[in-house]
């Protein structure tokens, strides 16, 4: 047991020293033991000093980092500064909601003309004067009021005009085109809007029939008070045009229903007129 232990022991050490470096002993011939010095290693100059050895740029390479410190810090500082520049700083570029300013097209620049082919400024900003209110919402006289033969009862363009200058004064409203006009086989159409004291009012298309080329220009004119008479619906203009209940109420009291013949074809129909206008001419008898 004891050889087997001394047997181990010796195994150990000879494997200690086969892995550690051979290093060679020399026995001279007085019988003494020499081993020569292990060689040092060969000097290398620090970074910086290297540095300057270098050619063409010596000042970049010596500003380099040299530890893993420095470099973490200079990459931060390069990711923050590319950020910065890409994002600009936060107190150049204020939100909308810190402006606090309506649309482009709703907010003409000062001194510029207002784009109202696009623009919806001034639309339902405040409310008109009292005054002016009284003249827009004022009832219609039935004198006013004109029938066509087929029953339908209307305000003559001119009148609407006559109210806008009442309330507004000559030169304080006016259409303006939206669009371009529409020239179609039979009818013409343009979208129009109503300006009144700088602010819109009303958007509405107008149409007109014709039957010949020659006609457009006067369907052109025609589509342009149809317009109008739309937007002063918005404005409450002769309102009572639209309530069926008046209608009935009027033609009831101030129109009447009579029978006409075409006198070329000998054709008998039913025609509308009002009480105090004359009888129906040619080429109508009654």
């Amino acid at each position: 047991m004891a050889a087997r232990s001394l047997l181990n022991a010796r195994s150990l050490r000879a494997a200690v020293q086969l892995s550690a470096p051979c290093r060679r002993t020399y026995v001279a011939v007085g019988g003494r033991a020499y081993t020569p010095p292990r060689p040092a290693p060969p000097k290398t100059a620090p970074p910086a000093a290297r540095a300057s050895t270098v050619q063409g740029n010596p000042d970049t390479v010596n500003n380099l980092s040299s530890t893993a410190a420095e470099i973490e810090a200079d990459l931060e500082a390069d990711i923050a500064a590319a950020a910065e520049a890409v994002s600009g700083p936060s107190e150049t570029v204020p939100s909308s909601a810190a402006l606090d300013l309506p649309p482009p097209s709703s907010l003409p620049l000062d001194g510029a003309p207002t784009d109202w082919s696009r623009s919806y400024h001034g639309l339902s900003t405040q409310p008109f004067a009292k005054e002016v209110a009284e003249v827009l919402l004022a009832p219609i006289d039935p004198r006013d009021v004109e029938m066509k033969p087929d029953g339908m009862i209307y305000l003559p363009e001119i009148k609407y005009r006559r109210v806008l200058n009442k309330a507004f004064g000559p030169g304080g409203w006016g259409l303006a085109p939206r669009s371009e006009t529409n020239v179609g086989p039979k009818i013409v159409s343009r979208e129009y809007a109503l300006v009144c004291l700088g602010r819109l009012v009303a958007i509405a298309r107008g149409e007109q029939e014709y039957f010949d080329p020659s006609g457009i220009p006067t369907a052109t004119e025609a589509c342009k008070s149809n317009a109008l008479m739309r937007c002063c619906k918005d404005l409450g203009i002769a309102s009572e045009l639209w309530d069926p209940r008046f209608i009935r109420e009027f033609k009831a009291e101030n129109c009447v229903e009579v029978f006409v013949e075409h006198l070329p074809t000998k054709k008998k129909r039913k025609l509308w007129r009002r009480k105090d206008q004359p009888k129906f001419e040619y080429p109508f008898k009654e």
